[in-house]
């Protein structure tokens, strides 16, 4: 097998690793186990659960990332916000206090579970969903790129096989039925890091990606060895150890299990990788991501980051602010939350505060350490997130809200997790927007995006594409919970503005207007108000709406009818200042979110003109695949096993489906045809 890869021409790292003692365990070994229904079958088997959110029996028992489950939006506290209030702010950067360091457009990337990649990425190596490929490329168009994790959990488990049965590229093997997230066991084949080579080849996808942590004698570095050699400068680093403070609650490692047995692991695991000729790059590790069990600071206080500086390429934490586990697996010392109840801690500017706070010692430790700071993986709630609030649009105004308060706080980058059918936060399954949809509703349903997809296309534009953008929490209205606002510096001049409102009325009276005040005496500069400022809207009907979302006028469709093109036209309000006043008023509806371009160039070095988009065509009733023009892939080092080229799709007629297709290149217009679970289908050379 070692044959088929050509590996990258790396230089090796001569850093030493700590010498410290540790006992070598193998974790893991789960006891009763149960056969996931997957491999008996051919559709794919996704788990059910009943949600209630009012008094009376459950009423849904479908997937939970099509729930239906709707909740009234919260009333219109008393006394409400003030409806009219200024803003005042600097032209210059020099001259406002407490901005943040210079962020990135890739801060808002995205976390996709190991064991879910081939739902929403592709089949295999060559068989791309043009949907995933598409909405992908929205953000990287607008943020220069877009960052994707596939790990998580089932990253702990996995190992790399040369093959599996029926060609599959991920084989979830056996479930542990004691872990509260139900982690499977997953065997996977060099395959998938060639999907995300395509994947690479095709729009500006970078990849982290996770290193085994379940066996401190083994490390399984083959995600490791292979990745450098077939990513290259795709990859952006590897997760070692996911979530270690909840090891021993989970059964993984004994209760007693601490920080400093963590502190000892490492210093197995920088050993291995040190010896390790065939792992070229050796600081590139992504650690503590503590998940709120042990703070940060637990960890730091061992020495970590002093001992394996030289390994670690980035630090990084997990938190999601509250969990909805009890749902599926009760425990009287978590009773379950009432979603009725939560509701409106998402709306509330506080709730992106709450989380961030408990981080800012760790963001200042990072900067002095020279190291970036990462929300390695996020969403609503754990467990599959909140129905009625995950997928609805008050997780959209929450998720753009918090992943400003991140970057005010100085993370330098977030990851929203993805999970699967049986979660909400996606609009998928297990936390996220993106969802592909179940097998066998493929032939006359698309996919579903989450509402909080549409947050990250707001961040990245209110980031931009410079690296250069700071941030600055305004508290406007008297520190408002409910109407936050944020500015955004970028090449030492104000750039943008991001404004919030998260009350919902449809009469329209809690719309507000905000005045906004650039330079001036008060700043000791002069008028610097523009004469008009566009503007670009993230609305809808209802915080509790789940479909009809927009933003600058357009939408990615309802549920079902997502193909990763957007639907409407484009509608970038201008709004005329008075520049004798030195004053812009902005109104922002109730709810909604405004993002404010203090000029053209702010404004249009975000907003792509085209963006390409990969088409399908329908081919059969069920066969529906499209051919990439090889030249595209040309370049790529995406190859793998010796026979691919005579190698076919997934689709009906054995093990080589559909004949290929040559000829068709990606289209920069509206997808054709129908897309019915359809898919990018591409030849790869070596």
């Amino acid at each position: 097998m070692a044959s088929m890869y050509t590996p990258l021409l790396l230089s090796l790292s001569t850093l030493l690793a700590p010498l410290v003692a540790a006992n070598v365990t193998v974790y893991g070994q789960f006891g009763q186990t149960t056969v996931d229904p997957l491999q008996s079958g051919t559709s794919t088997a996704v788990s059910t659960t009943s949600f209630v959110t009012v008094p009376g029996p459950p009423h849904y028992t479908e997937p939970a990332a099509y729930n239906n489950i709707y909740m009234l939006p919260p009333p219109i506290p008393s006394p409400a916000p003030a409806t009219q209030f200024a803003i005042g702010v600097p032209t210059s950067a020099q001259l406002m206090t407490g901005l943040s360091i210079p962020q990135k457009g890739t801060f808002f990337g995205f976390s996709i579970e190991m064991s879910v990649a081939n739902q929403l990425i592709g089949t295999n190596g060559t068989t791309l969903h043009p949907e995933f490929l598409n909405l992908m490329n929205i953000v990287a168009d607008r943020a220069g790129a877009v960052h994707i994790r596939v790990g998580g959990n089932t990253q702990e488990t996995a190992f790399l096989v040369e093959s599996l049965p029926d060609g599959k590229m991920i084989e979830k093997d056996k479930e542990d039925a004691s872990n509260p997230t139900s982690t499977p066991v997953l065997a996977f084949t060099p395959e998938l890091l060639y999907m995300l080579a395509n994947v690479s080849s095709l729009i500006n996808a970078r990849w982290y990606l996770g290193i085994p942590f379940n066996d401190t004698s083994d490390f399984r570095f083959q995600i490791a060895e292979q990745g450098e050699a077939i990513l290259g400068d795709m990859l952006l680093g590897f997760q070692a150890a996911n979530e270690p403070d909840l090891y021993g609650p989970h059964g993984h490692r004994p209760l007693t299990y601490s920080p400093f047995d963590f502190f000892g692991e490492y210093a197995l695991l920088t050993q291995a990788i040190q010896a390790d000729t065939a792992f070229p790059i050796k600081n590139n590790l992504i650690a503590p991501s503590v998940s709120g069990t042990w703070t940060p600071e637990m960890v730091w206080n061992t020495g970590f980051v002093e001992a394996y500086t030289d390994y670690l390429g980035s630090l990084a934490v997990e938190r999601y602010p509250t969990d909805n586990c009890a749902v599926i697996f009760p425990d009287p010392n978590n009773p379950p939350h009432d979603p009725l109840e939560e509701l409106p801690l998402y709306l509330s500017h506080q709730a992106g505060i709450n989380i961030t706070q408990q981080y800012i010692n760790s963001t200042s430790l990072a900067q002095t350490w020279g190291k970036p700071f990462l929300m390695f993986e996020t969403n609503t709630a754990s467990c599959g997130g909140f129905p009625g609030i995950s997928d609805t649009f008050t997780s959209a105004l929450w998720g753009l809200d918090y992943a400003m308060q991140m970057a005010y706080s100085n993370f330098t980058g977030a990851l929203f997790h993805f999970g699967g059918q049986n979660v909400s936060y996606n609009g998928m399954i297990l936390t996220a927007n993106l969802t592909a949809i179940p097998t066998n509703q493929s032939a006359f349903h698309q996919w579903t995006v989450g509402p909080i997809f549409y947050s990250s296309l707001f961040v990245a534009e209110a980031l931009g594409t410079t690296n250069t953008s700071q941030v600055k929490d305004l508290f406007p209205n008297n520190g408002d919970d409910h109407t936050p606002a944020y500015a955004i510096y970028e090449n030492g001049n104000l750039a943008r503005m991001a404004l919030i409102n998260y009350l919902d009325d449809p009469t329209g009276a809690n719309d507000y207007t905000a005045t906004i005040y650039v330079g001036g005496s008060g700043f000791n500069e002069a008028n610097g108000v523009p004469a008009s400022v566009k503007v670009k809207y993230l609305i809808a009907p209802s915080v509790s709406e789940k479909d009809n979302i927009t933003w600058a006028g357009q939408t990615l469709g309802a549920r079902y009818e997502v193909d990763g093109t957007w639907k409407g036209d484009e509608n970038i309000q201008t709004v005329q200042c008075d520049q004798t006043q030195n004053m812009c008023q902005i109104t922002v509806p109730a709810p909604g979110a405004a993002l404010v371009f203090f000029s053209d160039a702010a404004q249009g070095a975000v907003n792509p003109t085209t963006t390409q988009t990969f088409a399908t065509t329908i081919v059969t009733k069920t066969v529906n695949t499209v051919a990439v023009d090889p030249s595209v892939l040309a370049t790529s080092n995406g190859q793998s096993g010796k026979d691919r080229i005579e190698q076919g799709g997934t689709s009906q007629g054995g093990a080589n489906g559909a004949p290929r297709i040559a000829g068709v290149a990606p289209s920069a217009g509206l997808l054709a045809g129908i897309l019915s679970c359809a898919a990018v289908f591409m030849r790869v050379f070596r």
